[in-house]
């Protein structure tokens, strides 16, 4: 489960899907598959959290690793690369962006 914390060493990773209401649902149920399936399997993967906004055309994910080297191993994986091709048929883009924490109120 990701924790947010300001001294927190590792890397963060939130990624923002777009789509229309009629693929959002397939798109939450295969990043759910993902996560259920793989990504949680991985070396260095601490938790993620996935959201959809109201109006079902958005999915951000916040996922936290130990590393950024454990990320980018599991993005190059044959597996994860075949799950973003069939990520990427259900969304109009998505984009996964590397932070750092700064603040936490």
């Amino acid at each position: 489960m990701p924790k947010i914390s300001s001294d927190f060493s590792g890397q963060t990773v939130i990624t923002t899907f777009e789509m229309t209401p009629g693929t959002a649902q397939d798109l939450m149920d295969a990043l759910r598959d993902a996560y259920d399936q793989f990504i949680r399997y991985q070396p260095g993967f601490i938790g993620a959290g996935l959201h959809m906004n109201d109006a079902q055309t958005r999915i951000a994910n916040y996922s936290q690793w130990r590393d950024r080297k454990d990320f980018q191993a599991m993005l190059r994986t044959p597996e994860m690369r075949e799950r973003n091709r069939r990520l990427s048929a259900l969304c109009s883009r998505f984009e996964p962006v590397m932070y750092e924490v700064a603040e936490v109120f």
